[in-house]
């Protein structure tokens, strides 16, 4: 197979696995108030707050994007801005005490979810190994954002 059709083939696996993840997050987040982006968001700042620039660079989307689902979590109590002492104008996202509570609500679901799917993969070994070549995949792709000289060579 040439390099351009495995290239096709990965990515539309990579798309429709996408998908997947979506719709199964939806369906985890949906018992507990959220939607697959709320929990998303929160769930990137549950360990320490962080700007929305921030948020949106762990999750690889825009800071636009993020900046409306976390304009909606505070609407909703489900998290706050907090004064950043790095930059006086981009404030902290935190979750609340009512956003911990729902993240909490997935926690039974979610776990379960994983047992099934690493059962599906033949269990947690070969789960592990499908998440490295995911990652390697994607630190393969971060490498190639660099730009790449007339020669077809990347700039250092």
């Amino acid at each position: 197979m040439s390099a351009p059709d495995l290239l096709s083939g990965t990515a539309l696996a990579v798309f429709r696995l996408n998908g997947q993840f979506l719709s199964a997050a939806e369906r985890l987040a949906r018992p507990a108030g959220l939607t697959a982006a709320w929990w998303q968001v929160l769930g990137a700042v549950l360990r320490e707050p962080l700007p929305v620039s921030g948020v949106a660079r762990a999750m690889g989307v825009t800071r636009q994007s993020v900046q409306r689902v976390a304009d909606l979590l505070v609407e909703r109590g489900l998290a706050a801005y907090e004064p950043n002492p790095a930059h006086r104008r981009a404030k902290l996202l935190a979750p609340t005490r009512e956003g911990r509570a729902a993240i909490a609500l997935i926690g039974p679901g979610h776990a379960e979810f994983a047992a099934r799917l690493g059962e599906a993969l033949g269990g947690e070994e070969e789960f592990a190994r499908v998440r490295d070549a995911l990652e390697r995949l994607s630190a393969a792709l971060d490498s190639l954002d660099a730009p790449v000289a007339p020669g077809g060579t990347p700039k250092a």
